[in-house]
């Protein structure tokens, strides 16, 4: 199911209010897996990000800078507060990213299309995190503040 993985009967009029608050609220976004090859989806929707205003912290221990930030090699070695993670790592990954935004104190764990895990999803969710499941940031970005 799209959405935030809460329940079938959300309301999504809800979730986009919430996701465009997110939106306008955060400054920065750990994008987990971030990759400096220009032609992988985490570069263009974190190039993306950071040019519509957002601090982007690549997360990937393979890369030691991108899109001109330094790359940390896990979201606990950001020294600074993330607002929200952004997934860009296969479904099986997502337990101990998701254990690692609650830790750092994250907002909202935000995976991307494709990227499900139902039960990292309510562990997030129940340590207070907003949680999105399966969908794009940049699209979703894009159709909320209509950039």
């Amino acid at each position: 199911m799209k959405g935030d993985g809460m329940f079938p009967e959300s309301n999504p009029k809800s979730l986009d209010a919430r996701m465009e608050e997110l939106f306008r609220t955060a400054r920065t976004i750990a994008v987990v897996g971030l990759s400096a090859n220009r032609g992988r989806a985490s570069y263009g929707v974190a190039r993306y990000l950071q040019l519509a205003g957002y601090r982007i912290i690549p997360v990937n221990p393979n890369e030691t800078q991108v899109l001109g930030e330094k790359a940390y090699a896990a979201l606990e070695e950001i020294p600074d507060p993330v607002d929200i993670v952004d997934v860009f790592r296969r479904s099986e990954f997502v337990p101990e990213v998701a254990d690692a935004a609650i830790r750092i104190g994250a907002r909202a764990l935000w995976l991307q299309e494709g990227v499900i895990h139902e039960q990292a999803a309510a562990r997030a969710r129940d340590a207070g995190l907003f949680v999105i499941m399966d969908r794009c940031s940049l699209k979703e970005h894009q159709r909320l503040l209509r950039t």
